[in-house]
């Protein structure tokens, strides 16, 4: 019997990602707040430090840093898509990805656009880089992702002070040579009734929070203009309730079994949620790999950084099957997997 030819398909060549250089301890955090102590952060979020951008230090700078580590290591002029995910943006226009375009030094000769998703839009890029690669409007796509959430948070709010970091990812996708496809059977899910509970109120053109718990007079808080608002236990509900689903979604496409897969990486929203996934998921704890502690939630980011540190521990292997899982702001979800080159 002859083996079947290989064919061109997007896969994932490389991944960087730049953190911001100030590191904003446990320790300090129980400066502000004693009623808290370092323990108990670490306990409950598994988090002890989170990088926090500079007053004067935005996305795109944190973007081109990622991109410039990304980019010594391989052709510039080879890329012609930029994908950039961001709620944070630069400007409300023009769009962040064009001015990465120029600072990065790429062709102009190329497509770039900004999306606006949190923690599911690594794998809503990861599913848009295939579709420009395998329909043949571009070969190789630069995507990359960049939050400066620290710069929404009202420093009062200890709640959400303790999880978010900022961060930046790159990653190069390229059309690969290979027998089957290296990214498939992506699963999305969407939820805006949930979009109240967890929001920037005041971060667009609306000038009204959309319920009054959100309102950062109704939590006693000095408004700092952006106020960024997490309903905890109602995100936590939520992901408890649709990852499953996807899960199942994206391994009935996928034509496999859970114990098929032979490593799962979510997004790192907290230990303590990512834990009670895992238990009620029933994936074995060496499957199922987290890395947050040095970097905290860093929403778009989370996955290409647990999978650069899982490949650089040798946790993550060629020929690996892989699920990916993304999910939070929007509400929104998405679950695809990877056969790891």
């Amino acid at each position: 019997m002859s083996t079947p030819a290989n064919a061109r398909y997007a896969g994932i060549r490389d991944i960087a990602y730049h953190l911001p250089e100030y590191n904003l301890t446990n320790e300090i955090l129980v400066q502000e707040f004693p009623e808290w102590s370092v323990d108990k952060i670490a306990s409950k979020t598994g988090i002890h430090q989170r990088r926090i951008s500079a007053k004067d230090e935005f996305s795109s700078d944190l973007a081109v840093k990622a991109a410039t580590i990304l980019l010594e290591r391989h052709d510039k002029s080879k890329i012609d898509y930029l994908i950039l995910c961001t709620q944070s943006p630069d400007y409300y226009l023009p769009t962040t990805a064009c001015i990465l375009q120029d600072r990065l030094g790429l062709n102009t000769a190329m497509g770039a656009f900004d999306f606006n998703l949190g923690c599911s839009g690594y794998v809503y890029g990861l599913g848009l880089a295939k579709a420009l690669i395998e329909n043949g409007q571009a070969s190789s796509v630069l995507l990359i992702t960049a939050e400066t959430y620290s710069k929404f948070i009202n420093s009062s709010d200890k709640s959400v002070r303790t999880l978010f970091g900022d961060a930046a990812s790159a990653t190069l996708i390229e059309a690969l040579e290979a027998p089957s496809a290296l990214m498939h059977s992506f699963t999305y899910g969407t939820d805006g009734k949930g979009a109240e509970n967890l929001i920037v109120p005041r971060g667009g053109m609306r000038p009204t929070a959309p319920s009054s718990k959100s309102s950062p007079t109704m939590r006693g808080l000095e408004s700092n203009g952006f106020d960024l608002y997490m309903d905890g236990p109602e995100i936590f509900n939520f992901t408890l309730r649709v990852v499953p689903g996807c899960i199942q979604s994206t391994l009935e496409k996928a034509g496999k079994t859970l114990e098929q897969i032979d490593l799962f990486v979510f997004h790192q929203a907290n230990r303590y949620m990512m834990d009670h996934l895992r238990k009620k998921l029933h994936i074995p704890s060496e499957k199922f790999f987290i890395h947050l502690e040095d970097c905290g939630n860093t929403v778009s980011s989370t996955i290409p950084i647990a999978l650069f540190h899982a490949q650089q521990e040798r946790v993550l292997k060629p020929n690996m099957t892989v699920m990916l899982v993304g999910f939070g702001v929007g509400y929104s979800w998405a679950g695809a997997i990877l056969n790891w080159v």
